[in-house]
């Protein structure tokens, strides 16, 4: 097993080097390069400053169109930067739309912050890749913890498999749950090490999660609860927070609504005679600032010198807060119930001494394997929730992707555990939209709810074989577009009568993406593939842009990217593309034919009569 442990070591060191390598904005990779690549926002409006957690800058944002960016996540490192200063480290608080929060670890703002020609970039997450490599070299001193990840890459596992029917007489709190649910709820109370919630779209997973884990704390449990990205923690956690479940969710929440805020450390201290000690030390921060910023950029040595020994004082009083901070959420760790966090939020949060019995991580098929490692040993049983059959993990090294640095805990867990618990019906989408998936993805045993079978006319395929609308690559000479396919989709809307507020439309490709944003109305949503996952959208349309003479198909061959696209809309799916490019391929084909079969098909050349 060390050569495991140290294949993902190995992994990491790759995804660094990578990270550093295209994050870089230098004369090899220049801004408009890192633009077409989603890898920085440019220019940036700067349309607040304050000093928030911890006394650190932060700065909100809007740009003047909606970015293709779904690699800046939530809690993302990135640096600010302008022509001919040096960039400042920071990190993403959030990203909505084309408006924006980041926090800058500095004593201060840039002086040039205001000016023209302000942006992000990504920047190398070197603090992640540290804590993961640190996680897995402290593995082998770990027996329990070094068993269960040999159990995790054996060829089968020796988990006990366990008997998830003998505590039938549970007391449902949630009376609406199915069978299905049902079940995996009583596998989840009866766990001894790791379970498996698979819930693929639309199946009630996170329904299912609370109220599993509000049956623990019953059970007298203390919980941690995680998943990859903050938007998914705090999805979870606001279902808990409006069961009367006692949370505290730590990490990176600056962007919060009201009430998850009210359930941070912040929150719950806001009006606290520790606050105003906290508020205190904040006003003799500024003040120091100030008195530093009297010393312009062009200052002698002597004044340098001044500047400096004040930002170390501010710097000083930063970690006196984080201090005074860290002793005030003591008592909050003790009182609750369940501690909701990333894992880095929860890896950073100073709980090594509490007793934790279960850990859900929701979301699981997207974190990769190391960052879980990094909670594994804080508690005594794992539930992992997720579908493996969705995109996997963002990786950026295609050589540690070879690797399997993308496969996620989910993916690698699922292969060896037994005790795996299908939530099997689907209250999203109508029934001849998930048919598809449910037969070549779940092996038929996706369910439809009632209320959702077919009344009309619901998935339809327009295929564009020898109309000539070609692929192309866009300015960028990077993503494929296909304009062809945009026309349809403006004649889709048009002869449809589609209502855009309640439209979605998506591709692969971010190239055809940024073309639609362009040329489509404002109030439609417009996104990759990647970008939607997790969404969903009354009428979605897909636009599969490739189409060529050689069948070549390119990134369109990860299936589980198209398994995303095809189960976000709940009641039309319009799906765009050339039979004769994808068709020679056997999944392509076996969809088409089942839309033959079940939906609509239908050619470019009807559209246009």
């Amino acid at each position: 097993m060390r050569s495991e442990i140290q294949k993902l070591l190995k992994c990491i060191e790759l995804e660094e080097k990578e990270q550093l390598q295209r994050y870089r904005l230098d004369q090899q990779h220049s801004l408009k390069q890192l633009k077409a690549e989603g890898l920085a926002l440019h220019p940036i409006i700067v349309t607040r400053k304050n000093f928030g957690y911890a006394d650190y800058p932060e700065i909100s944002f809007k740009l003047s169109f909606p970015p293709e960016a779904n690699m800046f996540r939530d809690g993302s490192p990135v640096e600010c930067f302008i022509t001919g200063e040096e960039p400042v480290k920071g990190v993403l608080i959030s990203l909505d739309g084309k408006n924006g929060e980041f926090r800058l670890f500095a004593p201060d703002f840039p002086d040039w912050i205001e000016d023209d020609g302000v942006g992000i970039k990504l920047a190398p997450d070197t603090r992640t890749t540290t804590i993961m490599k640190k996680v897995l070299n402290e593995l082998e001193n770990n027996k329990s913890l070094l068993k269960l990840f040999e159990e995790l890459h054996g060829s089968k596992s020796t988990v006990a498999v366990q008997n998830a029917t003998k505590n039938v007489s549970l007391s449902f709190r949630n009376h609406k749950l199915n069978e299905s649910q049902q079940l995996a709820v009583t596998a989840i109370t009866n766990n001894q090490q790791v379970t498996i919630i698979h819930g693929p779209p639309g199946t009630g997973k996170t329904t299912t999660l609370i109220e599993a884990i509000i049956q623990l704390i019953n059970k007298g449990e203390k919980l941690l609860v995680s998943a990859p990205s903050n938007t998914a923690v705090d999805n979870i956690a606001r279902g808990l927070i409006q069961q009367g479940v006692k949370l505290l969710r730590v990490g990176n929440v600056s962007k919060v609504d009201e009430t998850i805020f009210s359930h941070t450390p912040e929150g719950r201290l806001a009006n606290s005679k520790q606050q105003k000690e906290i508020k205190q030390l904040k006003i003799r921060a500024e003040e120091f600032r100030k008195m530093a910023l009297k010393y312009k950029r062009s200052f002698g040595k002597a004044e340098r010198e001044q500047r400096n020994l004040l930002f170390k004082e501010v710097k000083n009083i930063r970690v006196e807060i984080k201090k005074l901070q860290a002793y005030n959420e003591e008592k909050l760790y003790q009182e609750a119930e369940v501690i909701a966090g990333t894992p880095i939020g929860l890896y950073d949060a100073d709980i090594d001494h509490l007793k934790f019995g279960t850990l859900v991580i929701d979301e699981a098929g997207q974190c990769i394997e190391p960052l879980a490692w990094c909670i594994f040993p804080k508690v005594e049983k794992i539930v992992l929730a997720g579908d493996h059959w969705q995109l996997p993990p963002t990786v950026l090294s295609n050589e540690a992707a070879v690797l399997g640095f993308n496969r996620s805990i989910l993916e690698v867990a699922i292969a060896t555990v037994p005790d795996v618990f299908l939530l099997n019906t689907q209250y999203r989408m109508r029934e001849v939209i998930a048919g598809f998936s449910s037969n070549y993805f779940y092996g038929g045993l996706l369910l439809t709810a009632s209320h959702l079978y077919n009344t009309g006319v619901h998935l339809t395929f327009i295929d564009t074989a020898g109309s000539g609308y070609n692929e192309s690559h866009g300015p960028d000479g990077i993503s494929l577009q296909n304009e062809g396919e945009l026309r349809i989709v403006q004649k889709i809307l048009e002869t449809e009568s589609l209502d855009p507020l309640r439209t979605a439309f998506i591709s692969p490709y971010s190239g055809q993406a940024t073309v639609a944003k362009e040329i489509l109305p404002r109030q439609l949503r417009v996104s990759t593939i990647d970008s939607f996952q997790g969404q969903e959208q009354e009428t979605i349309i897909v636009s599969l842009v490739r189409s060529n003479d050689d069948g070549d198909i390119g990134f369109l061959k990860d299936y589980r990217r198209m398994n995303v696209a095809i189960t976000r809309a709940k009641e039309q799916l319009f799906v765009i593309g050339d039979s004769a490019t994808i068709g020679a391929d056997l999944f392509y084909n076996s969809f088409l034919t089942y839309i033959e079969q079940q939906g609509t098909y239908r050619t470019v050349w009807e559209l246009e009569m």
